[in-house]
C-alpha cells in the first residue's frame, strides 16, 4: 500500500470517527436504572468490564445496585438483569418489545454474514429460522428423538465403565452424536478424529470467544469497520472462520442430499428442511446454518451440563447420591436401567436434574442478549429503545433470595413447588420468543444420563497415590459465551458386578440397533 493510500484510509477513518463522535450523546432520560458511572464519555462503562468471566462482575453490580443495572457500552445502552422475577417481567411479559437482538458485529455480521438465526434481529430470516426450529424441537416432536438418546446413553454407560478417566470425552461424544443423528442422521464415534466434528468445535470455540460483552472495541465503536484490513486483524480472522463454516455446513447438507438420492437417508432435521425447502422459502445456505444450530449449540451445552453434574458428584456426592440411589433402587431395581418411562416415578432424580441446570449454568450470560425495540418502564425505571438486555444467568441462579446457599448443590430445593416465575423452576432455557428451541431435547438428555449414571455407578472424589481424597474446585470453569468445568478428577466405579453386566448387555444390543445410522 502506498503512502497516499494509507493517508486516504486514515483520513476516511478519522472522518467516520468524527461523525460518530458527533452522534454520541449521553442518554439523559430520567429514572434510568442505577449503575456505575461511566469512566469515559466515548466508551462509557466498556473498559470496566473484566476481560474474563464478566458474569461475576455483573453479579456484583446487581448485588450493589439492584436487580436491574444500567451500563453505557459506547453509544449502546445496556441493561443487566440479576433476578429471576425481573428477567421474567421484562423478557417474558414484555417479550414483544424485548425479543430482538442487538447488533453483533464480530459473530453475526463478519463471521456469519448475518445468517445465524440465533443472533438475528426480528427479521424475515429469524422468523423462518424460529418456525422450523420450534417445529422440529417442540415438546411433542422430541418424543421421536428419545430412541436415539436411549441408545446413545447405553453406549455412554459402557464407555464410563471401561475408561472412567475419559469421562469428559465420553460425555462429549454422547452429546455430539445425539445432536448429529437428530440433525443429519449419522452417528459420531470419535470426537477427535471426525473431521466435521472437529470443524464444528473449532467454529463454536471461536464463536463463543468473540461473543463476550466488551471484548472487542468495534462492538462499541462500529466506525472501526472503515479501517483497512491490515489494521483490523480481528476482522480477517472472523472472515477466515466464515469461509470454513460455510464449507463444512454446506458439505453436511450435500451429504444428506446424496443419501436421499440413493434411498439411504434416515429421518433428520436436515432432511426435513430439504424436503420442505419451497414451503419454508429457505435457501440452501439458510438450511446449512439452521442445521448448524442444534449441531453447534446443543452438543456443547448438554455435555457441559453433564460435566457439571459429575463435578457436583465429586464435591457434594455424599449429601445427595445415597438419596438418589435409594429412589432408583426402589423404583427401577437392579435388573434393568432407568428409562424415560420412569421419569414421573423419580421425583428426586428430577430434582437432581433441575439442580444441575441451576447450579452451574452453561449459558452463563443467559444465552444471546436481547434488545428492546421500544421504550420500556419497569418499576419506575426507564429502559430506552435499542438497549441491549443481558439476563445474567450466573447472577440469577446464584441469587440467594431465590436459592439460599446458592453455591451448594442441593436437589432438595426442587422437591416442592416454590414461588419462582416460569414452568421449569429455574431459568436455564431463556425467555419469551427467544426461549431455547432445544429445551426439551436437552432436558431429556440430562435426565436419562443422570438417572443411569446414578443407577449404575458409585461416584465421589478421586484419590491420589497416597490414598488421600483430591478436592475439586467448583468454580474452575472456562471463559467464553458457554462456560463448562475445567478438567477435574473423579472416581467412577460400577455399583456391583450385576450392574456392570447389565451395562455391557444393553450396550451390545444398542450397537446393533444403531447400525442404521452408520450407513
Amino acid at each position: 500500500m502506498s503512502a497516499l493510500d494509507l493517508g486516504l484510509y486514515i483520513s476516511l477513518a478519522a472522518v467516520a470517527l468524527s461523525l460518530l463522535v458527533l452522534r454520541l450523546r449521553p442518554i439523559r432520560a430520567q429514572n434510568l436504572p442505577p449503575g456505575p458511572a461511566p469512566t469515559s464519555w466515548l466508551v462509557g462503562n466498556r473498559n470496566q468490564i473484566p476481560p474474563t468471566k464478566p458474569w461475576r462482575w455483573f453479579q456484583e453490580l446487581n448485588e450493589q445496585y439492584g436487580p436491574v443495572v444500567y451500563l453505557q457500552m459506547g453509544r449502546t445502552p445496556t441493561v443487566v438483569i440479576g433476578s429471576a422475577q425481573a428477567a421474567w417481567d421484562i423478557l417474558e411479559k414484555r417479550s414483544p418489545a424485548t425479543s430482538s437482538r442487538p447488533r453483533f458485529i464480530m459473530s453475526q455480521e463478519i463471521m456469519s454474514n448475518n445468517m445465524r438465526g440465533l443472533m438475528s434481529t426480528n427479521n424475515a430470516l429469524w422468523r423462518r429460522w424460529r418456525r422450523v426450529l420450534h417445529g422440529a424441537f417442540m415438546q411433542k416432536a422430541t418424543e421421536t428423538y428419545k430412541p436415539i438418546q436411549n441408545l446413545e446413553s447405553k453406549q455412554l454407560m459402557y464407555e464410563l465403565s471401561q475408561t472412567p478417566a475419559k469421562y469428559r470425552e465420553h460425555l462429549e461424544r454422547y452429546a455430539t452424536s445425539v445432536a448429529v443423528v437428530v440433525t443429519y442422521g449419522r452417528r459420531v464415534h470419535d470426537i477427535y478424529n471426525d473431521e466435521v466434528v472437529c470443524l464444528n468445535r473449532q467454529s463454536m470455540d471461536y464463536l463463543t470467544s468473540v461473543n463476550i460483552p466488551g471484548k472487542y472495541v468495534v462492538e462499541s465503536i462500529p466506525a472501526l469497520l472503515y479501517l483497512p484490513s491490515f489494521l483490523t486483524p480481528w476482522r480477517t480472522a472472523a472472515l477466515k472462520q466464515r469461509t470454513r463454516d460455510i464449507e463444512y455446513l454446506t458439505r453436511l447438507v450435500h451429504e444428506v442430499k446424496a443419501k436421499m438420492a440413493s434411498g439411504r437417508a434416515t429421518q433428520s432435521f436436515c432432511r426435513q428442511l430439504i424436503e420442505e425447502r419451497e414451503k419454508n422459502e429457505m435457501t440452501e445456505l439458510e438450511i446449512a446454518y439452521a442445521c448448524g444450530t442444534p449441531f453447534g449449540a446443543g452438543a456443547e451445552t448438554t455435555a457441559g451440563s453433564l460435566s457439571s453434574f459429575m463435578l457436583a458428584c465429586a464435591a457434594f456426592g455424599p449429601s445427595f447420591i445415597p438419596k438418589a440411589q435409594k429412589e432408583l433402587d426402589s423404583v427401577v431395581g437392579s435388573d434393568r436401567m432407568p428409562t424415560f418411562e420412569d421419569f414421573d416415578s423419580l421425583p428426586y432424580i428430577r430434582a437432581v436434574v433441575s439442580e444441575t441446570l441451576r447450579w452451574r449454568p452453561v449459558a452463563v450470560l443467559g444465552g444471546t442478549p436481547h434488545a428492546s425495540t421500544e421504550d420500556i418502564v419497569y418499576e419506575g425505571m426507564f429502559i430506552p429503545k435499542g438497549s441491549t438486555i443481558i439476563a445474567n444467568l450466573w447472577g440469577i441462579h446464584l441469587n440467594a433470595a431465590d436459592f439460599p446457599d446458592p453455591h451448594r448443590f442441593d436437589p432438595e430445593r426442587f422437591m416442592s413447588r416454590r414461588e419462582y416465575p416460569g414452568p421449569w423452576q429455574h431459568s436455564s432455557f431463556g425467555y419469551g420468543r427467544r426461549v431455547c428451541p432445544g429445551q426439551y431435547l436437552a432436558s431429556n438428555s440430562v435426565y436419562i444420563n443422570i438417572a443411569r449414571i446414578l443407577w449404575g455407578f458409585n461416584l465421589g472424589k478421586a484419590r491420589d497415590e497416597k490414598g488421600q481424597e483430591i478436592e475439586v474446585d467448583t468454580l474452575a470453569y472456562t471463559d467464553g459465551f458457554n462456560s463448562v468445568p475445567q478438567p477435574f478428577p473423579i472416581s467412577i466405579t460400577p455399583r456391583s458386578p450385576a450392574h456392570l453386566a447389565i451395562i455391557e448387555r444393553e450396550n451390545e444390543a444398542a450397537q446393533e440397533e444403531m447400525k442404521t445410522y452408520d450407513l
